[in-house]
């Protein structure tokens, strides 16, 4: 399978103003890089060097300023812009003539996570079809989308309950073969007028084509300041692959 990466840098980050004002959440700090470079190395590293990054129109310039072509990190660097934040799934909807009838490896680009990406791609590029999530257990899963495991298969994924039956964190990294546009395509905005990714691995598992993996090492995302300042521990302490 031809397989081509994305990284959704959009949102406001809201979570973190007022740091976020003047920049791009992706483009803070961690450790002694900016944020957004872990998923592109992660990417890099498993070896695909075709990426596109989805980002916000307030500071897609310093973005793509930051970036460049790609060249300076063995890839190839596609831009498209997230008019307004319309959820997960809705940037990733605007890959699919990127993705040119492959599949893709997703990243979100506050998730920062010592593993390789290796391992898991080349199980999902054994698949030939579907999707396949990589799972964290976590101390607070209510802030996560989080999976429902029985007999070795996801029965579902229910975004951020308030009572978890399970403390595994579906992470921000995904493989999609591609019929995920069309999943899109298919979805209603949620409560919160988004378009959830909750709901696109959910079709996958409702036509049983979702597998999925225990992510190696520590994991975690960068959204809060809780989780900034641990990200910026943890990768000075035990730096990713």
């Amino acid at each position: 399978m031809n397989i081509k990466g994305i990284i959704l840098a959009g949102g406001t980050g809201s979570r973190l103003m007022p740091l976020t004002k003047v920049t791009n959440k992706h483009l803070l700090a961690v450790g002694t890089k900016p944020m957004i470079y872990y998923p592109v190395e992660k990417l890099v590293s498993a070896g695909i060097d075709e990426i596109l990054v989805v980002t916000g129109v307030d500071h897609m310039g310093h973005v793509v300023n930051l970036l460049g072509s790609g060249k300076d990190y063995n890839c190839r660097f596609t831009y498209k812009v997230q008019d307004q934040a319309g959820g997960i799934a809705q940037a990733l909807a605007l890959g699919e003539n990127f993705a040119n009838d492959g599949g893709v490896a997703v990243i979100l680009g506050d998730n920062i996570f010592k593993s390789s990406l290796k391992p898991y791609l080349a199980k999902f590029d054994t698949q030939q079809t579907g999707a396949r999530v990589l799972l964290k257990k976590v101390a607070h899963p209510q802030r996560f989308g989080v999976a429902e495991i029985k007999d070795d298969k996801v029965l579902k994924i229910v975004e951020k309950p308030k009572r978890p039956k399970t403390n595994y964190a579906v992470t921000g990294i995904y493989f999609y073969d591609n019929t995920v546009f069309e999943k899109i395509r298919k979805l209603k905005p949620s409560g919160r007028g988004e378009l959830e990714i909750t709901d696109v691995n959910n079709a996958y598992i409702n036509s049983h084509q979702l597998k999925y993996d225990f992510l190696d090492g520590w994991w975690t995302d960068a959204g809060t300041f809780e989780s900034l300042s641990t990200a910026n521990e943890l990768v000075l302490k035990d730096p990713p692959k």
